[in-house]
């Protein structure tokens, strides 16, 4: 049987009469990357609180690392690594201050945390930025540099909230990067994300929460042939809102609208390709696999949120 570093069991809170968490049950095993995606207000960020033993859920069970939450939070704590959604790193401090420090409150040796540092800086790409404050680093940067503070205890589960929100690309391929080296070396790592394009890189399995609730989990892949036609025709321009109730409809399994974009999806795109081109030659046509962007609207819906 694989071991889990992460068991949570009927995970439930309540905020007055609104569930944010609701009977929520999942495991990470060692060395795997579980994505938990889902819109604002889904759960995602109690869930991560609740497993780091800072929110305090109203029923279930919490297993990690061989103990019990609350039971057992210091000792889960010292195992764990930490990057919440927003830096939380000292403006007084340098880089490498930032690093020391950190690692103090572990309780780890003073010699044992100056060797990491080194190594921990090179691991963010910031060795030339070791006596930088970090209000003198760029967005990245500063994200690498929670990265590597949440590495100075050497642990075995990363939880990881939202980690690369505000970066530009090079910097989130560049995070993503250094993850995927963590989990070649056996790290475990849980990652909420609104980025599809990150869970899908990143992510072996996935957790879909709605409403506090889990909707769907499995590998990605997986979870898009289940629930998905495997392509989709995107037509926009002048005239393509009329297709969502032409004939067209007809030639694919399933429509949407989105603004001004009509999705077709299909299991066959050439028949309507062919028609839209006799039909509708000015329109413009996107003919794409069906990916986790796709997945997330379907099970979560189309409409915007409010809330964390």
């Amino acid at each position: 049987m694989t071991e889990l570093l992460l068991e949570v069991r009927d995970l439930t809170k309540r905020y007055g009469d609104t569930a944010v968490v609701d009977g929520l049950s999942f495991g990470i095993a060692a060395g795997e990357c579980l994505g938990v995606i889902g819109p604002n207000g889904a759960g995602k960020t109690t869930t991560i609180r609740m497993c780091l033993g800072l929110t305090e859920p109203d029923s279930g069970e919490i297993r990690a690392l061989g103990g019990t939450l609350p039971r057992d939070a210091l000792a889960i704590k010292a195992q764990l690594g930490v990057v919440s959604q927003f830096d939380s790193l000292d403006p007084d401090f340098s880089c490498a201050e930032n690093l020391l420090v950190y690692g103090r409150y572990f309780g780890l040796p003073e010699q044992r945390i100056r060797e990491r540092i080194p190594q921990l800086l090179e691991f963010a790409a910031l060795s030339a930025k070791a006596e930088a404050k970090p209000v003198e680093l760029s967005g990245g940067m500063r994200r690498r540099l929670s990265l590597a503070r949440a590495l100075v205890n050497d642990p075995r589960l990363l939880m990881l909230d939202e980690p690369t929100t505000g970066l530009d690309p090079q910097a989130r391929h560049l995070m993503w990067e250094r993850l995927q080296v963590l989990l070649q070396q056996g790290k475990s790592i849980l990652l909420t994300t609104h980025f599809m394009d990150e869970a899908e890189r990143l992510c072996n399995r996935l957790l879909v929460l709605d409403h506090g609730r889990k909707i769907a989990e499995g590998r990605p892949r997986d979870l898009i042939a289940e629930h998905l036609e495997s392509d989709v025709v995107e037509a926009y321009g002048n005239g393509a809102l009329s297709l969502a109730e032409s004939p067209l409809r007809a030639l694919a399994g399933r429509t949407e609208v989105s603004g001004e974009t009509v999705f077709f999806y299909t299991q066959d795109a050439r028949p309507l390709l062919d028609a839209l081109g006799r039909e509708h030659p000015r329109l413009r046509t996107l003919h794409r696999p069906s990916n986790l962007e796709d997945l997330f609207l379907k099970l979560t819906g189309r409409q915007i949120r409010e809330g964390a």
